[in-house]
């Protein structure tokens, strides 16, 4: 399987936000649970995240991702998946 870096940047307000992290956190959290999501967070002092998944393709995890509440809702301005090669720590 690869390692994929994927950040989002948001374009909604922080209020907005608050009120669909919830069900954001817990679609991250069964991502985890199903060993696709290695790590997650927001970004500090900007508007975006940084996730970090496994999976066969680009195109999965993608298509995995359409179904976050963030992306359901429309508050992601921008989301950028790419494959990463970890070469040192936990996922190398």
């Amino acid at each position: 399987m690869a390692v994929f870096a994927v950040t989002y940047t948001y374009q909604a307000s922080d209020e907005t936000l608050a009120e669909i992290r919830p069900t954001h956190r817990e679609f991250l959290r069964q991502l985890l649970e199903n060993g696709v999501l290695l790590a997650s967070g927001p970004m500090v002092g900007s508007s975006g995240a940084l996730l970090i998944l496994k999976g066969e393709s680009l195109d999965e995890i993608a298509k995995t991702l359409d179904g976050d509440p963030f992306e359901i809702a429309g508050v992601i301005g921008e989301r950028a998946i790419s494959e990463w090669n970890p070469v040192f720590g936990p996922w190398s």
